[in-house]
């Protein structure tokens, strides 16, 4: 973050109006100190997502314990005047597995449907975590490493068909608009820059509290969030969409405004700062997989000292440490609603 420098005037003198020093040229001179001095309250908010020239082959230590898009395949090329059919598609949180149950929490995953006319074919787009979500909010504490292991990367997976079972009996299976083949070839191409570039998942909404307007200190980077820009895209490409409510999952983190500490180099590195390296691998060790029941039970506690009481939070985004002062009322997930966009709506970034 920046700071003031020295403004010592033995150093380099010139401090006194001479002649040929005009006011403006102090104006300007006191505008630019302002700015430096005042640069940490100056940082842009919420501090944009890190995109990438490529995408990194994964850590073979990462290991999904579900197979990342197992059936996944390549998008395909649309005939130009064919109609496509596009869906709103949501269900509950691993409801492969538990059902409903997170889905009473409103702990939901998004992702689009599409069929085309011509064929009668229907296939599916999401974007979701390689190693599963623990791996993408929590890192390992790798005894021969010095510093937090991270298994985190999300993709976009494309395959050909709809399970409207899993999507329609606890979540959403609805017509959301119809575009044409080609402006479906046009979103395949923006999915393929997108999802080369945006490579690593993030949890956390970071809020300074609760209430409507307040500054957001960092967003989230998720399934629901790919939807939302594809929906954008589509909108810019001159989609309509239908008039209908639709709602997202968000986990919230609350806290004062962030301080940003450093990267994995300067922190765990030869000369980086060993007591900061230590509070942050002390922080994340109540987080470690694999626990037993005592050790978990041990766990909470530990997180609830450090997050509740202690009121302390270091987060991980764009492959940088920040430290979060929270505040009450710490963390929240909300299920609120999200408009979609008008036709034609300008497209921020890619």
């Amino acid at each position: 973050m920046a700071q003031a420098g020295s403004a010592d005037p033995g150093v380099g003198g010139h401090w006194a109006a001479g002649p040929g020093c005009a006011p403006w040229r102090w104006a300007l001179a006191l505008l630019w100190l302002a700015t430096a001095a005042g640069g940490p309250s100056r940082r842009q908010w919420p501090v944009p997502y890190k995109r990438f020239s490529f995408r990194p082959e994964p850590d073979p230590y990462c290991q999904a314990k579900y197979t990342f898009c197992p059936t996944g395949s390549p998008i395909p090329v649309m005939k130009g005047d064919d109609v496509i059919e596009v869906f709103r598609l949501q269900t509950p949180v691993w409801e492969f597995k538990y059902g409903n149950l997170l889905g009473h929490l409103k702990i939901m995953h998004d992702a689009i449907g599409f069929k085309s006319t011509l064929t009668g074919k229907n296939y599916t787009m999401e974007w979701y975590e390689l190693f599963q979500l623990g791996n993408c909010t929590f890192p390992h504490l790798r005894p021969e490493m010095n510093a937090p292991f991270w298994c985190n990367q999300g993709a976009a997976c494309f395959f050909e068909g709809i399970d409207d079972i899993h999507w329609k009996e606890n979540g959403t299976l609805v017509l959301v608009a119809t575009i044409s083949g080609n402006t479906f070839n046009q979103m395949a191409k923006w999915v393929k820059r997108d999802n080369e570039t945006g490579i690593y998942y993030e949890t956390w909404t970071v809020q300074a509290s609760p209430t409507k307007g307040a500054e957001t200190w960092f967003e989230s980077y998720d399934c629901s969030k790919f939807v939302l820009r594809t929906y954008k895209k589509l909108a810019e490409l001159g989609a309509e969409f239908k008039k209908i409510e639709t709602n997202y999952t968000r986990i919230f983190l609350y806290s004062g405004e962030p301080t940003y500490l450093g990267n994995e180099t300067s922190i765990f590195g030869p000369t980086g700062n060993k007591t900061l390296a230590l509070a942050i691998k002390r922080f994340y060790y109540p987080f470690k997989p694999h626990l037993s029941t005592k050790e978990f039970l041990l766990s909470i506690l530990q997180i609830f000292d450090a997050v509740i009481i202690h009121r302390e939070f270091y987060l991980f985004y764009n492959f940088e440490y920040w430290f979060l002062p929270m505040k009450f009322p710490f963390i929240k997930i909300t299920y609120e609603e999200i408009p979609l966009p008008k036709r034609n709506e300008t497209l921020s970034g890619l």
